[in-house]
């Protein structure tokens, strides 16, 4: 088996770090570091929802994704002629993800869009957003109750994701570039603090696997969940 980078265990998630106001401008922002990849998250709000929303009596939460040119070793171009279909994909997750855990009647007619800004990726770019996006969100939760334009937070509990995967035959958790790069079978999981399923993205590159290893994987990954979802508690007991 190869070894991981910096000696990490197979069960062991990459050195983790959540700065809360990393953009103090947003009504919530973190920064969230995981291993190599680090993506800025900002929730700002807005009044007034979509105009296919406006008859539905509750709020909208929604995400934008994106990679900065020199977020990975060569120039990725700008999309400026819209979103493609990874970005798009990426960016409906993270929105999903998050809606998963918000009482948007309680929100009212505003709209809070999560900014997810890739400023270096080494694996696991979507589910570093969904961590940090939550902790945004909530933040942005939080300023709407400070501010009298709720009653209760929004967000009803906190969600994170992490991926795992099958590398050299065994599972491992929270997959950089390179053992994602490599993975006979590479999952994303997001799930709630009550560790209910928000979505498995799980894919074999290669020979189908049995069930049994989809079974050891889920629980590696809610493991890995649970200390995100601690790590997310005490960064904003900070904020």
């Amino acid at each position: 088996m190869a070894a991981r980078t910096g000696g990490r265990r197979t069960d062991q998630l990459r050195p983790l770090s959540l700065e809360v106001d990393a953009a103090p401008y947003a009504e919530g922002s973190c920064l969230v570091a995981t291993g190599q990849t680090r993506v800025l998250c900002t929730a700002s709000v807005t009044e007034g929802v979509p105009e296919w929303r406006e008859r539905s009596g509750a709020g909208w939460v929604t995400a934008e994704y994106a990679m900065l040119p020199r977020a990975t070793h060569t120039r990725t171009r700008r999309e400026r002629d819209g979103v493609k279909g990874r970005t798009q994909e990426i960016q409906r997750l993270i929105g999903r993800s998050l809606r998963s855990v918000v009482d948007l009647r309680s929100l009212g007619a505003r709209t809070v869009t999560v900014d997810c800004d890739v400023l270096q990726a080494d694996g696991g770019t979507r589910t570093a957003s969904i961590t940090g996006a939550c902790v945004a969100l909530t933040m942005a939760g939080a300023w709407l109750l400070d501010e009298g334009l709720v009653e209760r937070n929004p967000v009803r509990q906190r969600v994170a994701a992490v991926s795992v995967g099958l590398v050299d035959g065994e599972p491992r958790l929270d997959l950089d570039y390179g053992e994602d790069s490599t993975a006979q079978v590479d999952m994303n999981v997001v799930a709630t603090e009550r560790l209910g399923l928000v979505e498995v993205q799980g894919t074999a590159e290669g020979d189908p696997f049995p069930r049994s290893d989809l079974d050891r994987l889920l629980d590696l990954a809610l493991a890995g969940i649970e200390e995100l979802l601690a790590a997310q508690a005490q960064a904003l007991k900070r904020g």
